[in-house]
This record gives C-alpha cells, sequence and structure tokens, in this order.
C-alpha cells in the first residue's frame, strides 16, 4: 500500500480526502436535483478530468469553464455525460476571432454536443454571427448563446434588464439560438448577512424578469443560469420555483467539490438549504524547518504553494516523524495561526508548549481552493495515509 509518507513523496504535498471528495459530490448533487435545477459545475476550479468525471457521474448536466483555453481543455477530454458527448458552458464572451473559428471547427465536427456562452454587447454578438454565418442546423444546434446580465460596478454583463431584453433580441435576430439569461451574482454581496441575502434575492428577480423578457425569442424552456458557490441557497430559492415550468434553471457552483477551511466554510449555502455539511478536502503538508525563537515555527510551504488572496491557511494538525520518515499520530494545534507567507515559507505563530521540533510536519487548510489547486500538477488521492490516486490538474490545454 503507497502511503504519503513513502519515499517517492516530498514535502509540501497537496492531497485530497477522497471520503471528503465522495460526500461532497453526493451532497451537492441531491441538493440540486431536490431543488429541481440541473448542474453545469464550474470546474476551473481544479481543471481536473479525473474530478470532473466523478460530477458527471452523479448527474451533472456539463461542465462550466471561464477562458477559451480551458473551454479547449474540456472538449479535449471528450468526456460525455451522455453518449452524445461533452456539454460546456463558458461563463464568458468569446470575442478573439481565432477561437470563434476554433469553435465553428468543433461545433461543425459534432466534437461537442453542446456548447453555451454568453454575449453582452452588439460587437459580442456580430463576433459570433460572422463565424457561425452559413453554419448548418446541427451546428447551430449545438451552439447556446446566453445574455449575461452584470451588476452595476461589477465585472461584465449588461446593466439592466432592458438592455438584456433588447440584446437577446439582437441574438435572436441574428440567426443565433439564444437559450436564455445567466449571470454571476457574487459581486452583489460579500458576506451572508440578511441584508446581503436579501441583495442577491434582488438580482436574481431581476434575472427572472430577464428570462420573462426573452421568453418568446427562445425554443424551449428558457435557461437561467446563475450560481456561484456562496449564494447557491438564494440562487436556487429564487430561481427554480418562482420562474415556472417553462424554465431551466442551471447552477454552475463549483468550489463545492473540495470545500475548504476558510472562505467556503463560512459562507457554505448548502447548510442554509437544509444539506449536510460539506467536507473540506484539501491539506497542503509542509515541513518544519526551523523554530528559531519561543512561539516561531517556520514551515516549509508558501505562497506558491498555498491560496492567501482570502484568508492565510489555517494550521490543523502536527506530526512528529520517526527514524524512518514515517508520520507519527497528528496533534491539534490549538490557537496556532499562521502569521506570513513567503514564496516557500510559512510564519506560524504558536504557543511555547506546543512542543514542535524541525523535521515534524504540519498540515494546513486552505481558503479558496482554486488559488491553491492552480499551483500543482498533481493532487494525490488519499484515505487516510493511504495513496488510492492521482489526479493530473490540467491548468491550460498543452500547446504542444
Amino acid at each position: 500500500m503507497t502511503r504519503i509518507d513513502d519515499p517517492a513523496y516530498s514535502w509540501p504535498l497537496l492531497t485530497l480526502d477522497d471520503d471528503a471528495l465522495e460526500h461532497n459530490l453526493a451532497t451537492v448533487a441531491a441538493a440540486v436535483a431536490a431543488a429541481g435545477a440541473e448542474h453545469a459545475p464550474h470546474v476551473k476550479t481544479a481543471m481536473s478530468r479525473d474530478l470532473f468525471a466523478r460530477q458527471l457521474a452523479a448527474g451533472a448536466w456539463g461542465g462550466t469553464v471561464a477562458t477559451p483555453a480551458q473551454l479547449r481543455t474540456l472538449v479535449r477530454w471528450g468526456l460525455p455525460r451522455e453518449r452524445d458527448g461533452v456539454r460546456a458552458l463558458l461563463a464568458n464572451e468569446l470575442v478573439d476571432p481565432r477561437e470563434l473559428a476554433w469553435l465553428r471547427e468543433v461545433l461543425d465536427a459534432g466534437a461537442a454536443a453542446e456548447v453555451w456562452l454568453y454575449v453582452d454587447s452588439a460587437r459580442g454578438v456580430e463576433l459570433l454571427a460572422r463565424a457561425f454565418a452559413g453554419a448548418s442546423a446541427a451546428t447551430t444546434a449545438r451552439l447556446g448563446v446566453l445574455v449575461e446580465l452584470g451588476v452595476p460596478g461589477g465585472r461584465t454583463g449588461v446593466r439592466g434588464v432592458e438592455a438584456a431584453v433588447a440584446l437577446g433580441r439582437a441574438v435572436h435576430d441574428a440567426g443565433l439560438r439564444l437559450v436564455g439569461v445567466a449571470g454571476y451574482e457574487g459581486p452583489v454581496a460579500a458576506g451572508t448577512s440578511e441584508a446581503e441575502l436579501a441583495a442577491v434575492g434582488a438580482w436574481c428577480a431581476g434575472l427572472r424578469e430577464a428570462a420573462a423578457g426573452v421568453a418568446g425569442l427562445v425554443e424551449g424552456p428558457v435557461v437561467l443560469s446563475a450560481g456561484g458557490s456562496a449564494f447557491a441557497d438564494v440562487v436556487l430559492r429564487e430561481l427554480v420555483a418562482p420562474a415556472g415550468a417553462a424554465t431551466r434553471v442551471v447552477l454552475r457552483s463549483g468550489a463545492y467539490v473540495t470545500h475548504d477551511h476558510g472562505h467556503y466554510a463560512r459562507t457554505d449555502p448548502w447548510t442554509r438549504l437544509g444539506a449536510a455539511p460539506l467536507r473540506p478536502a484539501i491539506t497542503v503538508w509542509g515541513q518544519v524547518l526551523s523554530v528559531p525563537e519561543p512561539g516561531l515555527v517556520v514551515c516549509g510551504v508558501g505562497r506558491r504553494d498555498v491560496s492567501y488572496d482570502i484568508d492565510l491557511p489555517t494550521p490543523l494538525a502536527v506530526r512528529p516523524v520517526g527514524e524512518d520518515g514515517r508520520l507519527g499520530t497528528p496533534r491539534e494545534l490549538a490557537g496556532a495561526r499562521v502569521t506570513a507567507l513567503n514564496d516557500q515559507h510559512a510564519y506560524l505563530a504558536v504557543t511555547e508548549d506546543q512542543g514542535i521540533e524541525p523535521g515534524d510536519v504540519v498540515a494546513f487548510g486552505v481558503s479558496h481552493p482554486c488559488t491553491t489547486l492552480d499551483r500543482w500538477r498533481t493532487a494525490v488521492v488519499t484515505r487516510g495515509d493511504a495513496v488510492v490516486a492521482h489526479y493530473p490538474l490540467d491548468l491550460r490545454e498543452d500547446l504542444a
């Protein structure tokens, strides 16, 4: 049995707890299904073919990506939800003629079952219409266009319902297949207070209004797509039932698959829906390099290994290392905290009686999984200390 403390591995090391992954996959799949929605999880969280395959097996409609390079990778993976091929949602505008030409080739060849993408400007519609001019009915049916509704002062997306409806009409008039409306509610609120959740609900009401405004331009149910990983509960409550039977709600939450010990632990929307709490799956292990003064431990984990854009890592436990290199029994690090990071060092403030020595190994939890996983090329999947799999993390398509 291979273990994380075998000679093949060295510190720092990123591991994913397999039991936590399975729990999170099953919990969220059940919650989305119970709400009457569909799920296209954002795979940028890990860009892992193996994790995406497990999400599809749990019932996901397809996968969401943020960039053209990620879309190319998703198509390259070739993982179908069913026999008809991959389904992908590009939660952004595609305005590069080179990428549009590539997408036309992909859909002409039937290399993807469906690709949905956003528009938020007349120029975006013009570029898309030009790229797909003269396309066959089969190709046109594989391309879905969503009008993006934004937030004043936020990032992309039209500003207001009236503009969204007008742009939807332009999509339809250009001969493109309009499937609905979409957006990202994250810029509306920074936390989960009652007032902030109400603000997210108000934004969802605007998305419903935009969907009603374009309904006559869409064949079949109108798609409403939203849902970062912090406000999925509000999105499901506000979009599914009030929108009615003639709509499809497609949630895009992706960080749930690994969860974390910081940002998503605080904002976890699934428990607000009544689901079981998600479990943090990510651990980054780092060895104690020095205990240079009382109360200070320096570990070999840094900004190149863990996220720090929202919170610094959370020290979870310390484990002694035997003469044979094997890890000993973990001890909780009560009161310990990371105070700073260098590229390859973490400054750990501890009480003086922790008994930590150079060579010990510290387990760290993270806050914001996306910006931890994008620092690694492989995740080691574990049950306890046993290694059960290696998941490559494809950050972008291989250009070689």
